[in-house]
C-alpha cells in the first residue's frame, strides 16, 4: 500500500527559503515533511551564493597578491594552481553542507523525502512512492539557470552557474554572455586568477543597478583586463578549434569571438516543471509563480516562498519569505511581504550594493522634488589607506529628509549598505545617519559624510551666516 503522511506542513524544495520554513515549523511544534529531489542546501549552497564566493575570494587574494607594490610590498605575479582554488571552493561547500543535510533535518524532526514531487490534486502530492496530505503545503523550488534560444548553441559545449564550479583546469579564454550580477562575478573571478575573459551584454554591465555605480565597476574590470563588449546582441554559436566561436551584432555589424569556454549569465527562470501545478489548481506565468501579498497562491492551501514566486531572486528574500510563511500557516496571523528595504549586493571588485529607489527610479515615483546626496571614497582616510578609493555613496532623499534609497560602488559595499537598510527599514531620517558618531578611521564614515551633506546647504548659507554674527554682537 502507498504510504500516506498528514503533516501540518510539506514543503517542496531543500533550499534557503524551504530549510528556514522547515527548521522553524518543526520547533515550533509542527510535523514537517521536506522534499528535495537535488543535493540539499539548493542552489546557494551547491552552485550558488557559497561556490561564487569562494571563487572570488581565490580571485581578490590573487589579484591583491599581484598589486602589492602601493604598500611598498614585492610585486610578484601569483602562481594559480586552478585545482587547489576548485578545491578551495568545494571545500568552503563541504563546511556548510552539514547545517543543511537530511541528517540535520531529521534530527530535528522533519521527515525529509528524496524525490520529485507532483501535486495530484488541491489537497495532495506525492514524492518517491509517498502520498502527502498537509494542511498547508510550501513550494520552494527556487530557480534555474535561462538558457537563451541562441542559434548553434545546442551544439555548442557551454557552462552555466550549475557546472563552471566544477572545472579543474583554467579556461583559456572564458566568454562570458550575460553583464549581470551573476557574469560580471565570475568575469572578474576568473580574471583575476589568470584568465583572459571577454564578456558580452545586450545592453549595459549591471543594467538593473543606478548607472553612476555601475560605471565604477566596469571600470574596474576593464582595468583588470577584462574584455567588455556591451550593447551586442549574440545571434550565434558553434564549436571551434579554440573551443567555442560566438557570433553577434553591434552597431549593424556582425563581429565573432573565439574562446576555449562559454559561461551562460542571462538571468534565471523559476523551477516549477514537473510540479502538477494544474493539478493543485496553482497559477502560474513565465515569471513564476503567482503569488498575493501574503504569498498565497491561487490555491490558498499553497505558498510559493524565494525564486519560484517570481519576485526578487535573492537567498535573504527566500529567509524572509520563510518569517511570513510561519507566521501566516502556523499562527493564522496576517502577514504580507514589504520589499521596500531589500537590499542587493553584486560581489565583485569593488562591490555595488542597493536598497530603495535608484535615482532613476526616485525621480520617475517623486518627480524633480528628491534630493541626491553623494560621497566619495576618495575623501575617505581609510580608502586612502587601503589604496581603495574607487567608490561612491549615492542616497536619493525626500525633501522631508525621508531615505528613498541608497546605492553604494566601492569596497565592502554589501556591510556598508546596512546602515541603510536599517534607517529605512525603520522608518529613520537622513539626520538619524547624519548625527550617529562613527569610529575613525573607517569606511562608514562615507554614509554618514553622505547622510550629513543633506544639511550643507542649510547650514553653509548666508541665512546661518547672518545669524552666527548677528548673536556674536551679544557677546
Amino acid at each position: 500500500m502507498t504510504e500516506v503522511l498528514k503533516p501540518d506542513l510539506c514543503i517542496i524544495g531543500a533550499g534557503s527559503g524551504g530549510l528556514s520554513v522547515a527548521a522553524g515549523a518543526v520547533q515550533m511544534g509542527a510535523s514537517v515533511v521536506l522534499i528535495e529531489k537535488g543535493p540539499m542546501g539548493g542552489d546557494c549552497l551547491n552552485f550558488g551564493c557559497v561556490p561564487s564566493k569562494a571563487l572570488l575570494a581565490a580571485g581578490h587574494v590573487a589579484h591583491a597578491h599581484a598589486n602589492a607594490a602601493p604598500f611598498g610590498v614585492s610585486q610578484l605575479a601569483p602562481t594559480v594552481d586552478f585545482q587547489a582554488v576548485h578545491d578551495h571552493v568545494h571545500d568552503v561547500i563541504a563546511g556548510i553542507a552539514p547545517h543543511d543535510s537530511v541528517e540535520r533535518f531529521e534530527s530535528l524532526g522533519v521527515t525529509v523525502i528524496q524525490g520529485a514531487a507532483q501535486f495530484t490534486s488541491a489537497k495532495e502530492a506525492t514524492a518517491n512512492g509517498v502520498t502527502i496530505r498537509a494542511r498547508r503545503f510550501v513550494i520552494a523550488t527556487g530557480s534555474s539557470a535561462f538558457v537563451p534560444p541562441i542559434e548553434g548553441l545546442s551544439d555548442t559545449p557551454y557552462l552555466t552557474n550549475e557546472t563552471v564550479f566544477d572545472l579543474t583546469e583554467a579556461p583559456g579564454h572564458l566568454i562570458v554572455i550575460g553583464g549581470g550580477p551573476i557574469g560580471c562575478e565570475l568575469a572578474q573571478a576568473h580574471r583575476q586568477l589568470g584568465c583572459r575573459v571577454t564578456v558580452i551584454e545586450a545592453a549595459k554591465v549591471l543594467p538593473k543597478d543606478d548607472p553612476d555605480l555601475a560605471d565604477i565597476v566596469r571600470q574596474s574590470l576593464l582595468d583588470q583586463g577584462v574584455a567588455v563588449i556591451e550593447g551586442a546582441m549574440v545571434t550565434g554559436s558553434a564549436p571551434a578549434d579554440a573551443g567555442v566561436a560566438v557570433t553577434f551584432e553591434r552597431d549593424g555589424q556582425s563581429e565573432t569571438v573565439n574562446g576555449s569556454h562559454l559561461l551562460i549569465a542571462v538571468g534565471r527562470k523559476a523551477t516549477v516543471d514537473g510540479l502538477g501545478l494544474e493539478a493543485a489548481k496553482i497559477k502560474s506565468s513565465p515569471r513564476g509563480i503567482e503569488v498575493n501579498g501574503g504569498l498565497r497562491t491561487s490555491n490558498r492551501k499553497v505558498y510559493a516562498i524565494g525564486d519560484c514566486a517570481g519576485g526578487l531572486q535573492f537567498t535573504h528574500v527566500a529567509g524572509y519569505h520563510a518569517g511570513i510563511v510561519i507566521r501566516s500557516a502556523l499562527f493564522r496571523l496576517p502577514a504580507k511581504t514589504d520589499h521596500s528595504a531589500v537590499p542587493w549586493v553584486t560581489y565583485t571588485d569593488p562591490e555595488l550594493a542597493q536598497v530603495g529607489l535608484t535615482e532613476v527610479e526616485a525621480r520617475e515615483k517623486h518627480g524633480e522634488s528628491i534630493r541626491v546626496l553623494t560621497w566619495p571614497f576618495e575623501e575617505n582616510d581609510r580608502a586612502r589607506a587601503e589604496h581603495k578609493t574607487r567608490g561612491l555613496v549615492k542616497a536619493v532623499v525626500a525633501k522631508n529628509g525621508r531615505i528613498l534609497g541608497c546605492g553604494i560602488a566601492g569596497p565592502q559595499a554589501g556591510e556598508l549598505i546596512q546602515t541603510w537598510v536599517l534607517a529605512m527599514s525603520q522608518n529613520l531620517r537622513i539626520g538619524a545617519l547624519a548625527s550617529m558618531v562613527a569610529p575613525y578611521p573607517t569606511l562608514g564614515e562615507v554614509s554618514k559624510r553622505a547622510a550629513g551633506s543633506f544639511y550643507t546647504p542649510s547650514l553653509f548659507s548666508d541665512r546661518t551666516r547672518w545669524v552666527v554674527r548677528f548673536l556674536s554682537k551679544f557677546g
